[in-house]
């Protein structure tokens, strides 16, 4: 019986999660520019989100306040409403974005993370919006405060991005 349960769980097991994609700066440079677009439309959305979200709390706490009996049921339908489609066009952009292997670190700032290797080190090319190219690196266990400079003259000798 126990063996028959063991069966059952190894059919069972979840899928390995697939290897995390390792970009080249010319690979990251590209997809940073396709990417872009879809990092402000999520920046955007995730902005307007907040601000519907604090304007629902709002008609909640009048309701409440008003002990439920005057509920205005037009303007909460089109708070909702535009809720959902600011959530669903967030979510269809960060998708897009997290489906080339390009991490999203600050949704707030822009920034993204793409995984790299440097002298055979696995690190995260760093670019924040407003950027005009990928300039700088950190190793993956160091955040944004732990950015290095990618530019061949500033790496030491021997240094090159693969």
């Amino acid at each position: 019986m126990a063996d028959q349960d063991d069966d059952r769980n190894q059919d069972q097991d979840p899928e390995p999660e697939p290897e995390q994609r390792v970009f080249t700066l010319t690979e990251a440079e590209r997809a940073r520019r396709e990417l872009e677009p879809f990092l402000m439309e999520a920046m955007d959305c995730r902005k307007k989100l907040a601000g519907l979200e604090t304007d629902l709390s709002a008609v909640s706490a009048r309701i409440m306040m008003m002990g439920g009996v005057i509920v205005p049921y037009e303007k909460l339908a089109t708070l909702r409403v535009e809720h959902q489609q600011l959530a669903e066009n967030m979510k269809s952009a960060l998708n897009r974005i997290l489906e080339t292997g390009c991490l999203i670190k600050d949704l707030e700032v822009g920034l993204l993370d793409f995984p790299a290797l440097i002298n055979n080190e696995e690190v995260y090319l760093c670019w924040r919006l407003g950027e005009d190219r990928i300039r700088f690196y950190h190793r993956q266990n160091e955040g944004f405060a732990g950015r290095k400079p990618l530019d061949p003259h500033d790496l030491g000798s021997g240094d090159v991005v693969q």
